[in-house]
């Protein structure tokens, strides 16, 4: 499967892989990664093995961010390549997420 999740023990953290391309094919998998789960405190969104991101990935980025508490909510997007973490910068998106 192209995206994967994984809800910690006490139900507080989400940790959503994605792998492969990270754009609107991958929409639906993705929003049923997060969906599901309405009391998180942190979701992590490791992009380790993404190799390609475009606009609509950044505006599922946005959606989870909405969905899990916009201003208020903690998500982290890591493993980033030097092109993703480019793209993210450029866009902003370094303000809205903790970006590593």
């Amino acid at each position: 499967m192209a995206v994967e999740s994984a809800l910690s023990q006490d139900g507080k953290e989400l940790m959503i892989r994605v792998k492969g391309r990270f754009d609107f094919g991958k929409h639906q998998a993705f929003r049923d990664a997060y969906e599901r789960s309405n009391t998180l405190s942190t979701v992590v969104v490791d992009l380790k093995e993404a190799t390609y991101l475009d606009s609509s990935a950044l505006g599922m980025l946005l959606l989870l961010r909405d969905h899990a508490g916009g201003d208020n909510s903690q998500i982290q997007v890591i493993n980033t390549n030097s092109d993703v973490r480019k793209i993210l910068a450029i866009s902003n998106f370094d303000k809205l997420f903790q970006i590593s």
